[in-house]
């Protein structure tokens, strides 16, 4: 190790003991929801900043994170593209094409179960709140489940998309 790849102080880190400084970037960047300074991710990967921009900025080169280099210092936030992607082709290697269809199909019903149910063909238009007291918590599930429906048909409508194609997005 040199200055550049510090190894990992061991004392109480959460890091395994085989994770290298590239592993331990990658790991916080896939956390990263909101736009983040290298060197915020060099403390949260027990690295060097040096250490961390080299890495992260491959990952922006990858794909997996996104750098706003207009940004000073320049931040970093993850590509939720590339984890879909990711997600997607984990489906693909899982299924065969006719049950990705046939997912689809089921999470589509069950879409226009809510769309029926609230009268609205989009979960964010409706109010939580327009409910007794009682019912703001259940009606709260309710439209997040929604939400996640409408998450998992887009989501296996691309692995569908993906099988169809030969592992492509679109054809070759």
């Amino acid at each position: 190790m040199d200055d550049f790849d510090p190894a990992p102080e061991t004392d109480g880190s959460h890091w395994p003991d085989d994770a290298d400084t590239f592993d331990r970037v990658y790991d916080v960047a896939l956390g990263l929801t909101t736009p983040t300074s290298g060197a915020d991710v060099a403390d949260m990967a027990t690295c060097s900043p040096n250490a961390a921009k080299k890495h992260l900025d491959r990952l922006a080169e990858m794909g997996i994170v996104r750098a706003d280099s207009a940004a000073r210092p320049v931040r970093y936030e993850r590509d939720d593209g590339y984890l879909q992607w990711q997600e997607a082709s984990r489906i693909v290697r899982g299924l065969t094409t006719d049950e990705i269809v046939e997912r689809v199909r089921e999470l589509e019903a069950e879409r226009a179960r809510y769309e029926d149910r609230f009268d609205a063909t989009n979960p964010d238009a409706v109010s939580v709140f327009d409910a007794d007291h009682d019912a703001v918590h259940e009606r709260m599930a309710t439209v997040s489940d929604w939400k996640a429906i409408d998450r998992d048909v887009r989501l296996y409508e691309l692995a569908r998309q993906l099988a169809q194609n030969d592992g492509h997005l679109i054809r070759a």
